[in-house]
C-alpha cells in the first residue's frame, strides 16, 4: 500500500467552542511521520490505544482470539476477533466526543475504524512452533508474548525449504535403479504421475493458504479449519505418521550410504555366504539405525536451534550434489569416466572379490587361473570342476558409463521387470546355456533383491516428491505468506520436476542398463551408481547424499513432534493431550519420545524399499484431503472463501484428489486400505469422544447444503406410509431450577427411535423473551445435558411465551423445518392434576390433545413415566401388551415393534388384545387378526376379549356422581373465596339431605323414585338383549340414589366403559412391562373437560407403565412391501 493514512484527532475544546480544527494543525499532523512518534513526540490523545506511540522496530504483541461470548447492548453474545469486540485493551479508553454521539453506546463492541486499522497494522501471526492464534480459549490463559516481525521472503522462506525437503534420499539411492528397471518411458510416467499429483495439490494448497492468515501448523491447520476437527485430526495424525516414517526412511538411507559406500568394513554382521547377505545387511541397518535414531533424538532434544541453523548446510550439500551430476553428464560427452563392468556371457558380475575380468591370465608365459576362476570352480586348477555357464560363456568388459552420445538411450527405453533373484542381464551380449538361472543366484552375479513391478516403483519413488508442505509449515516466519506460499511452492515443484525429468533422461542416455539395474553398485566395486556419473569425484555425491539424508532425518524428528503437539493442544483427540506438554521453552518432550518410538518401528523394518510405500500412503492421504478441502470450499461458494491465489478450479482439485487416491491403490492396495482404516478409526474416535470445535469448516457447510437440498426434496410430497416413522416432539416440564422433571421421557424417546428419525425436545417458559433470556439459555443447556445423559439425539427448542398454552401451541405448530417436521407429540401424564389448585394445568393438557388432533399429529402420553426403564436397564422376559380398541392408523401395532429394536425391550414379547362386542364372532376376529399380523410381518400373541353389555353398576353411578359434583366445584373456582366456601357447603348440605331422604324411603316402590326418561330405555334395552331376573333388576333400582336420576347419561355411559375396560385391562395386563392403549379423544363441548380427565384416570387406574396412543388420522403401517 503506497498511500499513508494519518489519523488526525479532533480537539475537544475546538468542538466545544464551535471552532473547527485549524488547517495549520491539520498540516502539521499530515506531515508527521511514524518515526517521529518513535523519537518521543506524543500524539494528543494519549489515553486512546489507537494513538499510543509505537516503535516500529520494537517487538509486536501477539493478538489472540477470545472465543468467550461478549455481552453487549441488548445482551446478544458475539464472537470475538482480534479486531472486533476486543474490548480488553480498550477498557481504559472512553469515547468523549460529539461527532459520533449517535454510535457512542456501541463503541464498546464496535470499535472506531481508526482503532481497527491500528490493530490491523500491528497484527501478526505466530512463528513456527508457537501456540496457534486461535488457542486463546485455553483455560490456562496464555500470556501474550512479544515476537519480532517475520522477515523471510519467498526464496528463503518457501522455495529453498521445499527444495531441500523434496530432493533427497530417493534421488541419490534409487532413481538410477528405477530408470534401469522401468525404462525411460515408464520412469517418465512415474515421475509425471507423482509430480502432477503434487502440483495439483500445491494449487489447492495455495488457494487454502491464501484464504486468510495461516498461522504456524501448515497442512494440519489448513485441513482441520477447512474440513473440520474430525477430518483435521485424522489427516493431521496421518501426516504426522508420514513425517515420522519419513524420518525412518532418511535414517535408513543414511545408514545404507554409510555401510555400503563409505565404511563397508564397519558392518557388525558379515555374511559368509551370499544367501545370508540380505539378512546381514538388514541386521546391520537395524543396529546402526537404532543408534543413529538415538543420537538424532538427543540432538533434537538438546539443541533444536542448531538443527535449523544447519538446514542451509544440508541444502548446500543437495545442490552441490545435483550440480556435480549435471557436470558429470556434460563431461561424458568429451571424456566418459572409466567404470568397467565385468560380464559373464550376458550376466553382470559382482566386482568385489576379483581384480581382473579374466578367467585365466598369462604370468611369465604361464597360464594361471584368476580370482574369478576360483569363484566359479572348486579349485584354482585348470582341470577343476567349474560351473557349466562359466565354462560355456566368455568374460567381457563393458563400459558402465558409455556417455551421452553413445546411443545407449535406445536400449534403456523399455522396462526390465523381474522376480526376486532375477539375474541382471544384458540383451546385446551373447549367452550360451543357463536356462535355469535360479540355480546360479548364489554365485557372484548381480541379482534382484526384491521383485520389481510398476506399482512397486511408484510407491518407492513417491516419497521423493513429498515435502511440498515445507513452505506452508513455515507460514509463521514469512513476511507475506499469502504471496510467498503459492509462488515458492509451485516454483519449487516445477524446479524439482525438471530436475527429476532431466535426470531420468540423462541417466538413461549416459549409463549402461545393467549398471542402472545394479541397485548397490556391486558391479563397479561397490560405488554409488549415481556417483560414478558425477564430476569431479564419486565422493561428492556420497558425502553430499550422506549429509542430505542426515539433515532430512533431523528435520523430520524436529517437525513431527511439533505437529503432534499442535494436534494435542487443539484438544480434539483426548488421549493425545499428554503430548501437548513439553519443556519450559515449549519443546515437545513427550511428543519427541513418541516420535522416536514410532520411528524405531520403521528402523526395525530395515528396508528402504519397504518403508517408502508406507509413508507414501500417509502423505497421499494428506494430499487427498487438501484437494478435497479446496474442492469443497470452491463448490460451496461460502462467503468466507476469497483466496488471493486465483489460478485454481474445483475440477483441478478433484483431479488431484482422484490422482492421490489412484496412486494410493497403485502403490500398494493393502497399505492403502490400512491407511484409510487408520484415518477412519481416528475420525470416528474424534467424532465420538473428541472435543467439539466450531471452526467454520467446509464439511459443516457441506452438511448445511445437503440438508437444504434434502429439505427441499422432502417438501415436495408427504412421506409414504412405508417411510413413516415417529418424528417426535417431546414436551418436557422443568422445575423451578430449570432442571428436567422427567428425564425418563428422554430415555423412552431414544428407545422408541433407536437413534433414527427426528427428535425435537421442547419446553415453554412463561414470560417475555427480553426478561427470560438467561433462564431460556439455562433451560436449553440443562435439556441438552439431559439429552446427552440419556443418549437422546435431536434438537432442543425452548420457547418463551406470555402463557404456557400459547407456548405449547407455538411449538406444536412451528417446530421443525420443511419436510423435517414432527408427526408425533410425546408428553407425560399430568399425575398431580387432582391435587393442583390451578385447573390450568389439566386444561393445558386437554388443549394440547385437541391441537394435536387438529394438526393431524399422533399423540403419545406416558403415565408413571418415572418408572419407565433407563437405557442401561435390560428388561427380562415379559410382555408389551397392546389393547387395540379402535383403529386409528396402526400406530399401536408399530410402536411395540420399534421398541423391541432397542436392547432394553428386546426380550419382551408382544401381545395384542382386541375387544369384541356381543354381536361379534370372537373366533373369526382372532383368525382375521392373526392373518393381519402375518401380513404385517409382526410376531405377536393374539387374544380377543369379550365385553358383555352388563348393567351399569352402582359403583359407576357413584363414580359419575362424585365426578360431576367435583366438576361443579371446579366451575366455581373463579368466585371469591367466601363464595367458593359457601357453594361447597351448600353442595355438602344437599348431599347430606339426599342421603337422609334415601334412607327414609328405601322401602318404597320404584314408582316413587324421580328418574329421567333414560330409566325406561334402560329397562327396554335390558329386556330386549338378554334375559335377566326381574327381582335383581328391581333391587338395583331400589338401591339407586335419587341423585342418580339427574346425572348426565353420556357421562354415565363413558364412566361405565372406563370402569369395565379398566377391569379387563388390569385383569390381563397388570404384570406387563408396558401397556399400550387407545386414547379416547376429549369432548367437543369444552364444558366437560374435567370429566374427561376423570374418565382417563379411571381407565388407567391400577396400571403401572401405560402409554396412551392417539393416532394422527393416517395409516402408518402397511402390509405391502
Amino acid at each position: 500500500m503506497g498511500d499513508r493514512f494519518v489519523v488526525v484527532p479532533v480537539d475537544k475544546g475546538d468542538v466545544a467552542d464551535g471552532r473547527q480544527p485549524s488547517s495549520g494543525s491539520a498540516d502539521v499532523q499530515a506531515t508527521r511521520h511514524p518515526g517521529d512518534v518513535a523519537r518521543g513526540e506524543k500524539p494528543e490523545l494519549e489515553q486512546d490505544p489507537a494513538f499510543e506511540p509505537h516503535d516500529l522496530n520494537a517487538a509486536v504483541p501477539i493478538l489472540e482470539y477470545n472465543r468467550e461470548p461478549n455481552k453487549y447492548g441488548d445482551g446478544v453474545p458475539k464472537e470475538n476477533s482480534p479486531f472486533i469486540n476486543n474490548t480488553d485493551n480498550d477498557k481504559s479508553s472512553s469515547y468523549d466526543g460529539t461527532n459520533m454521539a449517535l454510535f457512542e453506546e456501541e463503541m464498546d463492541s464496535n470499535p472506531m475504524v481508526s482503532s481497527l486499522l491500528n490493530k490491523l497494522a500491528n497484527y501478526t501471526n505466530l512463528t513456527q512452533g508457537a501456540q496457534e492464534h486461535e488457542e486463546a480459549d485455553d483455560d490456562e490463559g496464555t500470556k501474550k508474548k512479544a515476537v519480532k516481525s517475520p522477515q523471510m521472503g519467498t526464496f528463503m522462506g518457501v522455495y529453498l525449504p521445499c527444495l531441500q525437503n523434496i530432493l533427497g534420499v530417493i534421488l541419490f539411492l534409487r532413481l538410477t535403479w528405477i530408470v534401469g528397471t522401468a525404462g525411460i518411458l515408464e520412469s517418465l510416467a512415474i515421475v509425471g504421475l507423482c509430480c502432477s499429483c503434487t502440483m495439483l495439490t500445491a494449487i489447492s494448497m495455495s488457494a487454502i493458504a491464501t484464504n486468510g492468515v495461516v498461522p504456524a501448523g501448515g497442512s494440519y491447520y489448513m485441513i482441520s479449519r477447512s474440513l473440520g476437527p474430525e477430518f483435521g485430526g485424522a489427516v493431521g495424525l496421518c501426516f504426522y505418521l508420514g513425517t515420522t516414517f519419513a524420518g525412518s526412511m532418511y535414517i535408513l538411507g543414511t545408514i545404507e550410504i554409510l555401510l555400503t559406500y563409505i565404511v563397508p568394513k564397519a558392518a557388525i554382521f558379515v555374511a559368509e555366504k551370499k544367501e545370508d547377505a540380505v539378512d546381514a545387511l538388514l541386521n546391520n541397518m537395524r543396529v546402526y539405525g537404532t543408534c543413529c535414531l538415538t543420537l538424532m533424538s538427543v540432538v533434537v532434544f538438546v539443541g533444536v536451534k542448531y538443527v535449523n541453523k544447519l538446514a542451509l548446510v544440508f541444502l548446500a550439500c543437495v545442490i552441490l550434489s545435483i550440480l556435480a551430476i549435471y557436470a558429470g553428464v556434460i563431461k561424458t560427452i568429451f571424456e566418459p569416466p572409466d567404470f568397467p563392468v565385468c560380464m559373464l556371457g550376458n550376466r553382470t558380475l559382482q566386482n568385489h572379490n576379483f581384480d581382473k575380468c579374466l578367467k585365466m591370465d598369462m604370468i611369465n608365459n604361464v597360464t594361471t587361473t584368476t580370482q574369478l576362476w576360483k569363484l566359479f570352480c572348486n579349485g584354482p586348477e585348470l582341470n577343476a570342476t567349474c560351473n557349466e555357464y562359466f565354462l560355456n560363456n566368455n568374460v567381457t568388459e563393458i563400459q558402465g558409463i558409455p556417455g551421452l552420445t553413445s546411443g545407449v538411450i535406445s536400449e534403456n527405453m523399455w522396462s526390465e521387470y523381474g522376480p526376486l533373484g532375477m539375474l541382471d542381464e544384458s540383451k546385446k551380449l551373447p549367452s550360451v546355456g543357463g536356462r535355469e538361472p535360479t540355480q546360479d543366484i548364489y554365485l557372484p552375479y548381480v541379482v534382484n533383491d526384491i521383485a520389481s513391478f510398476f506399482t512397486l516403483l511408484v510407491g518407492i519413488y513417491f516419497p521423493s516428491v513429498t515435502g511440498i508442505m515445507a513452505g506452508s509449515n513455515r507460514s509463521g516466519d514469512l513476511r507475506d505468506a499469502q504471496r510467498s506460499i503459492p509462488v515458492g511452492t509451485i516454483l519449487a515443484i516445477f524446479t524439482t520436476s525438471v530436475i527429476y525429468i532431466t535426470c531420468v533422461v540423462l541417466f538413461g542416455a549416459c549409463i549402461e542398463g545393467v549398471l542402472l539395474r545394479d541397485k548397490f553398485g556391486d558391479s563397479v566395486k561397490g560405488n554409488l551408481v549415481i556417483g560414478t556419473l558425477s564430476w569431479p569425484s564419486p565422493w561428492v555425491i556420497v558425502i553430499g547424499s550422506f549429509f542430505s539424508c542426515c539433515g532430512a532425518g533431523l528435520q523430520s524428528l524436529t517437525g513431527a513432534p511439533r505437529l503432534l503437539q499442535a494436534i494435542a493442544r487443539d484438544g480434539i483427540v483426548p488421549f493425545l493431550q499428554v503430548f501437548g506438554h513439553g519443556k519450559a521453552n515449549g519443546e515437545p518432550t513427550w511428543a519427541l519420545l513418541l516420535t522416536a518410538g514410532i520411528c524405531e518401528i520403521g528402523i526395525l523394518i530395515a528396508s528402504l524399499d519397504a518403508v517408502a510405500p508406507i509413508l507414501s500412503m500417509f502423505f497421499l492421504m494428506c494430499y487427498l484431503f487438501v484437494n478435497l478441502a479446496c474442492a469443497v470450499q470452491t463448490l460451496l461458494r461460502t462467503p468466507n472463501w476469497r483466496p488471493r491465489f486465483k489460478y485454481y478450479h474445483w475440477a483441478l482439485s478433484f483431479l488431484g484428489m482422484s490422482l492421490c487416491l489412484a496412486l494410493m491403490f497403485i502403490s500398494s492396495w493393502y497399505y492403502a486400505i490400512v491407511a484409510m482404516a487408520i484415518a477412519g478409526c481416528i475420525y470416528k474416535y474424534i467424532e465420538y469422544r473428541g472435543a467439539e470445535k466450531e471452526w467454520g469448516d467446509g464439511i459443516r457447510g457441506l452438511s448445511l447444503n445437503a440438508a437444504r437440498f434434502a429439505l427441499i426434496r422432502l417438501e415436495e410430497a408427504p412421506p409414504h406410509t412405508k417411510n413413516w416413522r415417529p418424528q417426535c416432539l417431546v414436551l418436557l416440564n422443568l422445575d423451578s431450577d430449570q432442571a428436567v422433571k422427567h428425564p425418563r421421557l428422554l430415555s423412552f424417546t431414544s428407545q422408541l427411535k433407536a437413534g433414527k428419525g427426528l427428535t425435537i425436545v421442547g419446553n415453554v417458559l412463561e414470560g417475555t423473551f427480553l426478561t427470560k433470556e438467561a433462564e431460556a439459555k439455562k433451560a436449553e443447556q440443562n435439556i441438552k445435558s439431559s439429552m446427552t445423559a440419556e443418549r437422546t439425539k435431536g434438537f432442543c427448542h425452548v420457547v418463551v411465551s406470555s402463557n404456557l398454552r400459547d407456548g405449547v401451541s407455538h411449538l406444536v405448530q412451528s417446530a421443525g423445518l420443511g419436510g423435517m417436521k414432527h408427526n408425533t407429540v410425546l408428553m407425560a401424564w399430568p399425575g398431580t392434576w387432582k391435587q393442583s389448585n390451578d385447573p390450568q394445568s389439566w386444561r393445558n393438557f386437554i388443549e394440547t390433545v385437541r391441537e394435536t388432533t387438529s394438526a393431524h399429529l399422533a399423540l403419545l402420553v406416558a403415565k408413571n413415566v418415572d418408572t419407565f426403564p433407563t437405557n442401561q436397564d435390560r428388561l427380562g422376559e415379559g410382555t408389551i401388551d397392546v389393547w387395540w380398541v379402535v383403529h386409528d392408523g396402526g400406530l399401536l401395532m408399530l410402536l411395540p415393534f420399534l421398541l423391541r429394536q432397542h436392547k432394553v425391550w428386546r426380550k419382551c414379547k408382544m401381545r395384542i388384545f382386541t375387544v369384541a362386542q356381543m354381536d361379534d364372532n370372537s373366533i373369526q376376529m382372532k383368525k382375521d387378526l392373526q392373518t393381519f399380523l402375518y401380513h404385517l410381518r409382526l410376531n405377536a400373541e393374539v387374544e380377543v376379549v369379550e365385553m358383555h353389555d352388563n348393567d351399569i353398576s352402582a359403583f359407576t353411578y357413584e363414580k359419575t356422581l362424585v365426578m360431576e359434583q367435583r366438576s361443579q366445584m371446579l366451575k366455581q373456582m373463579q368466585l371469591s373465596k367466601t363464595e367458593r366456601e359457601r357453594e361447597a357447603q351448600l353442595i355438602h348440605d344437599r348431599n347430606t339431605a339426599s342421603h337422609a331422604s334415601m334412607n327414609d324411603k328405601s322401602e318404597t316402590g320404584p314408582e316413587q323414585v324421580h328418574m329421567t326418561w333414560t330409566k325406561d330405555k334402560l329397562f327396554t334395552e335390558r329386556h330386549r338383549n338378554r334375559e335377566c331376573n326381574s327381582n335383581v333388576a328391581m333391587r338395583d333400582l331400589f338401591n339407586m340414589k335419587p341423585e342418580w336420576g339427574n346425572l348426565n347419561q353420556t357421562n354415565v355411559r363413558r364412566m361405565h366403559t372406563a370402569i369395565k375396560l379398566n377391569e379387563v385391562v388390569v385383569n390381563k395386563s397388570q404384570g406387563a412391562h408396558l401397556v399400550l392403549l387407545n386414547m379416547p379423544g376429549p369432548p367437543k363441548n369444552r364444558g366437560g373437560d374435567e370429566n374427561y380427565m376423570e374418565f382417563l384416570e379411571v381407565l388407567l387406574e391400577g396400571l403401572n407403565r401405560v402409554l396412551l396412543v392417539r393416532g394422527g388420522g393416517r395409516e402408518v403401517i402397511t402390509i405391502y412391501s
